[in-house]
């Protein structure tokens, strides 16, 4: 009796132990791993291997190896490994929050090969506490300085310092923006009266009957306008050539009107000759009205001017 509850003792004994220190995996068959660490960021020995948030085995040792690097040596089930490949990662994870430290593999493709004893695993770049606290200072830093340059910029505008400053704090600038505002209004508004002006006058060249739309519409008003200002170009060109000509003969002392214009004598000689032409037809109208009082020829002025009263009284 004493041997048998000796020997059950021993039993309940092995079996705490073993799930205390987790002895079981002991047993299972592993392979085991390395990775290259720069930073183990508090990892020891003993610490869990997690795959896909499985834990599949242990960290064994830690080693320090050339250049402060730290060689990582870890054992995974032989089980897992067909899940594991080649290209596959590892980093330091927490087990929770605050929880120990976990090397954690992760990633990798099928068209890789599985792992194999000793293989070494690439170690990607984590994001630790110590990383994370420092960002918040960094952040903190430059939060501050954002600060500091805030409260300079709004004092600066609260003196009226700056093109901002003064534009909150100077009325004049805000009275000429005013009315260069309404004069843009204004602008706006004559800019839609010219824009309604042109679609009605766009809408009366597409109303038939118009002049505008004949002219643009009907070939023969079209033709008859380019006739007319061919027309008025071949004037326009001749009376050109005649001024051109008149110039110069007109320059010309030997022409009849470069003598005329030039030639002070002959000015003077045709003036002379008006004059004699003026005082002769003065004299024939006398002679002329002495004729009709002259008894021989007064019945023929009378008769002549029967005849055109008749005539003027038909009319």
């Amino acid at each position: 009796m004493v041997g048998l509850f000796v020997l059950i003792g021993v039993v309940f004994i092995i079996a705490s132990v073993m799930m205390v220190g987790d002895m079981n995996e002991t047993f299972k068959r592993k392979i085991q791993l390395v990775s290259l660490f720069d930073d183990v960021n508090g990892l020891q020995e003993g610490s869990n291997v997690w795959f896909s948030g499985v834990k599949i085995g242990t960290v064994s040792s830690l080693l320090f190896c050339e250049k402060s690097q730290v060689l990582v040596s870890f054992h995974i089930e032989t089980s897992a490994k067909q899940y594991i490949r080649k290209n596959a990662k590892v980093k330091i994870g927490s087990d929770g929050l605050i929880g120990n430290k976990i090397l954690v593999i992760y990633e990798g493709t099928t068209n890789v090969k599985e792992v194999l004893e000793g293989d070494t695993l690439m170690v990607a770049k984590t994001f630790s506490s110590d990383d994370m606290i420092n960002m918040v200072q960094e952040n903190n830093k430059n939060l501050l300085a954002i600060t500091s340059d805030f409260k300079t910029i709004s004092k600066n505008l609260a003196e009226g310092q700056g093109s901002i400053g003064k534009f909150l704090n100077d009325n004049t600038i805000y009275e000429n923006i005013s009315v260069a505002t309404k004069s843009l209004q204004n602008t706006s508004s004559q800019a839609g009266e010219l824009v309604n002006y042109l679609a009605n006058f766009s809408a009366g060249l597409n109303k038939k009957g118009t002049f505008a739309n004949q002219l643009i519409t009907d070939t023969v008003v079209f033709n008859s306008v380019r006739s007319s200002v061919l027309q008025l170009q071949q004037i326009a060109d001749t009376a050109a050539v005649l001024v051109t000509h008149l110039k110069e003969v007109g320059t010309d002392p030997n022409s009849p009107i470069g003598i005329l214009t030039q030639d002070k004598q002959a000015g003077q000689e045709l003036k002379t000759v008006l004059k004699n032409l003026e005082s002769s037809s003065k004299k024939l109208d006398e002679n002329l009205e002495a004729l009709q009082h002259n008894f021989l020829l007064r019945g023929f002025f009378r008769k002549k001017a029967k005849n055109a009263a008749k005539s003027a009284s038909a009319f």
